[in-house]
């Protein structure tokens, strides 16, 4: 397995595919970032020369936050909102949908799994 940019990738896939298993590079970062090493995107990741392999490290280095910087800046972004107290931030403090999802039937992700809460039971009027 080739190691990119700190990250082993598969090295029985295209190279385009291959760079899409380092956190923070996506489907047009992978293309942007061949492109400009100027490597064919159908090789194999583990046909890639010694010199080729520095090359898009040197690329990602440069340009691209990736892996641990990237998490770690997200997570930054996050307990910033949680400080300044303001809506996000306390959707997040909470655990609840962020971006204006409907949370009465839904948000099964965020909210974890149901806690039932426990009713009235029949009551005769």
């Amino acid at each position: 397995m080739p190691r990119i940019a700190g990250n082993d990738v598969p090295d029985r896939k295209k190279i385009l595919y291959a760079l899409q298993y380092i956190h923070g590079i996506g489907p047009k970062f992978a293309a942007d970032i061949l492109a400009e090493a100027q490597i064919d995107p159908n090789m194999r990741a583990n046909e890639l020369t010694e010199q080729q392999i520095a090359q898009i490290n040197q690329i990602i280095d440069s340009n691209y936050l990736v892996e641990g910087a990237l998490r770690r800046q997200v997570g930054q972004n996050v307990q910033r909102l949680r400080d300044i107290r303001c809506y996000r931030g306390e959707r997040h403090r909470r655990g609840l949908p962020v971006r204006g999802q409907r949370t009465r039937c839904n948000a099964r992700t965020r909210k974890g799994k149901k806690k039932t809460v426990a009713g009235k039971k029949g009551v005769k009027g």
